[in-house]
């Protein structure tokens, strides 16, 4: 009976697992996953011709999971426009798997052009969801534009802020900001003026 090889499938994952702990692409060693993963290195060439390869398969399963897989759950599950947009944020940069992931992606293709054209061909994918819904209750082409642009910038912005919010939380100050974008009633303030 032959030895079980280690699927394809957790290569991928255990490679985005290193990129997003940190380090970038750096991080990501076959020798180091293959530890990781309770192996030998031998099984990775099984899979793939080099390092560069895997690379570009974890792009691969990253953009479809977090654009095909998003729009395809956002669809299945419906909802008005107003809830798809925050759904579609939700899974995607709220997400403790792919958050972290987008995130190096994104650390990444500051040094490497060739991951920059994809980080932007998901973004213009993003802002393309985002200016469909926003136009549904909003008919002012340059203000959908505007909003789509907030919207996006608050999803991956807020992450990157360390101030403090004046008496609310971090969440309180999301939410909020999402009524704002989404043109949505606005909730009672907090001193009840």
């Amino acid at each position: 009976m032959g030895a079980v090889r280690t699927p394809r499938d957790r290569w991928i994952e255990e490679g985005l697992r290193a990129l997003a702990a940190g380090g970038g692409p750096d991080a990501v060693r076959i020798e180091t996953l293959a530890k990781q993963l309770g192996v030998t290195k031998g099984g990775f060439y099984g899979y793939f011709a080099d390092r560069d390869a895997l690379l570009e398969a974890m792009l691969d399963a990253w953009e479809r999971e977090s654009i095909d897989d998003v729009l395809d759950r956002i669809e299945r599950e419906g909802g008005d426009p107003k809830t798809k947009i925050q759904r579609a944020g939700m899974l995607t940069l709220s997400d403790d798997r792919l958050l972290p992931i987008d995130l190096a992606i994104r650390d990444w293709a500051r040094r490497d052009e060739a991951v920059a054209e994809r980080l932007r061909r998901v973004d213009n994918r993003r802002m393309a969801l985002l200016r469909e819904m926003i136009g549904t209750f909003c008919s002012d082409p340059d203000e959908v534009e505007a909003r789509s642009m907030l919207a996006f910038c608050v999803a991956i912005g807020e992450h990157f802020i360390a101030a403090d919010y004046h008496g609310l939380t971090r969440a309180e100050v999301r939410a909020r900001a999402a009524d704002l974008l989404l043109d949505r009633d606005r909730k009672a303030p907090r001193d009840g003026r």
